[in-house]
C-alpha cells in the first residue's frame, strides 16, 4: 500500500499535512505531529506586521483605505504582544528542521508588495522546505478593481519568486470572480502549489460593550465542500500541485479531496480538537478504506473524480445547483 504523494516538489510518505496553525509553535507539538504520522508541516504564519513592527513601519496598514483613523492602531497588538517576532520566527524554524526528518514549510502572512517580502530569503536560508504566501486581503478602497487586486497577488508571487529558489505556495481565498484565471496567471507566474482556500476570520459584535471584537469558530466538515469544487475544476487545468484545506476532519474528508485532485489535504481544526494523534486514526483508516477499495496508491486515485474525469462534469457546475434545489423534499 502506498500512501505517498508529491508537493510542491517534495515527496511525502502520505498526503495529510498539518497547516498553519499554533500547534506548530511548539517544539514538542511538532515531533509529536510527526510521530502521529504527518508528512510535512506549515509552521504558524510570519506576519506583516511583525516584520514592519521591528522596523516602526506600519504607515500601510494604519494610514490607508478604510481604517485610515488613528484609533486603527489599537487593533494591532503591541509588538511584545506576538508570539514571535522576525528574528525569533526564523530560530524557531531552525529548530523545527533540527528537531523532525519530515518536510517544513513556513509561511508569510501579508497584503502589500514592499520590503516585508525579502524576508523570504531569510527564511530560505534558515533552511525552510519550501514557502507558503497567505495573502490575507480584504479589499475596502472601492477605487481599486478585481484586476487590481488580482495583480497584488501576482505581483507579491513574482517578488518573492525572484528572492528564493525554494517551492512556493500561495494560499488563496475563494473571493475571486474568476477563481479558474487567478489560478492560471499564478500558475504561470512561477506558483509550485495552490492552496485552497483560506478561512477569513469575520468580526462580531459585543453588544454589552459595543466593541468589534474577534471571534474563531473552528471549520466543520461542511467547509470543505467550496475547495472540493474547485480542486476537482482546477485539476489538469494548472501545473501547479493544489494542497487542499478547510473543513478536512476525517479519512473521508482527505479520500474526497484526493478523489478530486489534491495532491495534500491540510488539516488544522480537527487537530486543535483532537491533538496531534488523531492524524494516526486519519491515516489508519486512509489505508483500511484503500485496501477494502483494491487502491493500491494514493496516486491511483489522485484526480480520478476531478471536473475532466467524471462523466458529467456539469456535476461540478450550475447543473448542480439546480439538482440540489429541485431535490429538497
Amino acid at each position: 500500500m502506498d500512501l505517498s504523494t508529491t508537493y510542491m516538489g517534495l515527496k511525502l510518505k502520505n498526503p495529510i499535512v498539518p497547516s498553519a496553525s499554533p500547534l506548530s509553535r511548539d517544539i514538542n507539538t511538532i515531533k509529536a505531529l510527526e510521530d502521529a504520522g504527518a508528512s510535512a508541516i506549515v509552521l504558524y504564519s510570519l506576519f506583516e506586521e511583525q516584520i514592519t513592527h521591528e522596523a516602526m513601519e506600519l504607515n500601510y496598514l494604519t494610514t490607508q483605505g478604510n481604517e485610515s483613523y488613528a484609533e486603527a492602531v489599537t487593533y494591532f497588538p503591541q509588538a511584545n504582544e506576538y508570539h514571535l517576532g522576525p528574528e525569533e520566527y526564523l530560530e524557531h524554524l531552525q529548530k523545527a528542521k533540527r528537531a523532525v526528518n519530515i518536510p517544513v514549510i513556513a509561511s508569510l502572512n501579508g497584503v502589500t508588495a514592499g520590503g516585508w517580502l525579502e524576508y523570504a530569503k531569510n527564511i530560505e536560508q534558515a533552511g525552510a522546505d519550501g514557502l507558503e504566501l497567505n495573502v490575507y486581503y480584504i479589499p475596502t478602497d472601492p477605487k481599486y478593481t478585481g484586476v487590481d487586486i488580482e495583480n497584488l497577488y501576482i505581483d507579491i508571487l513574482k517578488i518573492v519568486r525572484s528572492e528564493v529558489k525554494i517551492p512556493v505556495a500561495v494560499k488563496l481565498s475563494p473571493f475571486f470572480s474568476s477563481m479558474a484565471n487567478i489560478a492560471k496567471k499564478l500558475d504561470e507566474n512561477g506558483a509550485n502549489a495552490l492552496v485552497l482556500f483560506n478561512r477569513f476570520y469575520q468580526p462580531d459584535i459585543d453588544l454589552e460593550t459595543l466593541d468589534i471584537v474577534p471571534n474563531i469558530f473552528l471549520s466543520t466538515p461542511q467547509a470543505m465542500r467550496v475547495p472540493l469544487r474547485w480542486v476537482a475544476i482546477l485539476y489538469g487545468k494548472i501545473k501547479a500541485d493544489i494542497a487542499a484545506t478547510s473543513g478536512i476532519h476525517t479519512s473521508e474528508d482527505v479520500l474526497k479531496m484526493l478523489m478530486v485532485g489534491a495532491n495534500v489535504t491540510m488539516m488544522c481544526s480537527a487537530l486543535l480538537e483532537n491533538g496531534p494523534k488523531y492524524i494516526t486514526k486519519v491515516v489508519n483508516d486512509l489505508q483500511r478504506w484503500m485496501e477494502e477499495h483494491e487502491y493500491e496508491s494514493v496516486r491511483q486515485m489522485i484526480g480520478s473524480m476531478s471536473h475532466k474525469s467524471v462523466k458529467e462534469p456539469a456535476a461540478f457546475e450550475r447543473a448542480n445547483y439546480m439538482k440540489v434545489l429541485n431535490s429538497y423534499k
